[in-house]
């Protein structure tokens, strides 16, 4: 039975541990040699434009002995017409997986419900799960474990942080978001979290809740597709940024965090993404290696 990866919670607590163990050991070097996806075709449908997203999934694909098939959606008949439905039941004929880079995370499901093949989302305005998996990775190398480690999200309520909390909920992360009135994760996403036992919870005051953290994450404050947005939220997110002061309340071991692209002196200073603290690039890095995990657990 095929398995889709669209939101983190598609995952169970026991499949999370697994994937980051296996992106590590394939960090590491381990069964680098091997090629587990040879003679497989993997679907890269993006409405967005990507860097890290992209080209990590096209590394990794390469990397696993498959073939990565980038495909523009405003080259498909989709711009003519067709319909998702019918979209996804061909392109299910060709491939063995597709990977999903959108604005509504509506399209994504009506896709996967009609595709025999694993999807993955690699962005959606509700979720960004693979970027979330690389996230945990990333905390688990620098902080030896997930349990008990104090995140503190800084900024806007967006798609990384839904799929922050999701994270918390499965791996005992004790998940703080700050942001503005108004600027709040979804609602839906957050109150599930809540209900099934996650140490979330929402402070609006940055520096408040920067105090004790291990980890401080931040992400744009304007997200593609809201650029009208930018000078209204410039003011409204001005105290929502990491730099040195609000550094200096977090924990003297605490690591510095973004899933990038970063808007340097918005949302995070120079000081703080160049820090010795920062682990932004390692971050980025992790991306190829849990989405490798990813594919060689759905596809294998």
């Amino acid at each position: 039975m095929k398995k889709d990866y669209l939101a983190f919670l598609d995952l169970s607590a026991s499949e999370v541990e697994a994937l980051t163990g296996r992106a590590i050991e394939l960090k590491a070097g381990k069964n680098s040699s091997a090629c587990p996806l040879i003679g497989k075709s993997i679907g890269l449908l993006f409405d967005k434009a990507s860097t890290r997203t992209r080209i990590s999934f096209q590394a990794g694909i390469y990397q696993l002995g498959a073939q990565g098939i980038y495909i523009n959606a405003n080259e498909l008949q989709l711009g003519r017409g067709e319909t998702i439905e019918d979209t996804a039941r061909v392109l299910s004929r060709y491939l063995h997986a597709i990977v999903i880079r959108t604005f509504a995370h509506e399209t994504i499901v009506k896709f996967a419900a009609n595709a025999k093949i694993p999807v993955i989302n690699g962005l959606t305005d509700l979720h960004h799960p693979c970027q979330a998996l690389a996230d945990i990775m990333t905390i688990k190398e620098k902080k030896g474990s997930l349990r008990g480690i104090r995140l503190v999200y800084i900024g806007d309520g967006n798609n990384v942080a839904n799929s922050l909390i999701e994270a918390s909920l499965l791996t005992g992360m004790d998940l703080t978001v700050s942001c503005p009135e108004g600027y709040e994760p979804d609602r839906k996403i957050f109150g599930h979290a809540l209900s099934q036992g996650a140490k979330v919870k929402i402070i609006k005051n940055p520096f408040d809740a920067a105090k004790g953290a291990d980890v401080l994450y931040t992400d744009v404050w304007v997200s593609m597709g809201q650029e009208e947005e930018s000078e209204k939220k410039k003011k409204v997110f001005s105290d929502y940024r990491i730099n040195e002061k609000l550094l200096s309340n977090a924990k003297p071991e605490a690591i510095v965090m973004h899933c990038l692209p970063a808007h340097r002196g918005e949302e995070i200073t120079d000081e703080a993404i160049d820090s010795g603290q920062s682990v932004v690039f390692d971050q980025a890095e992790n991306r190829l290696h849990t989405q490798k995990a990813l594919l060689e657990m759905l596809l294998k």
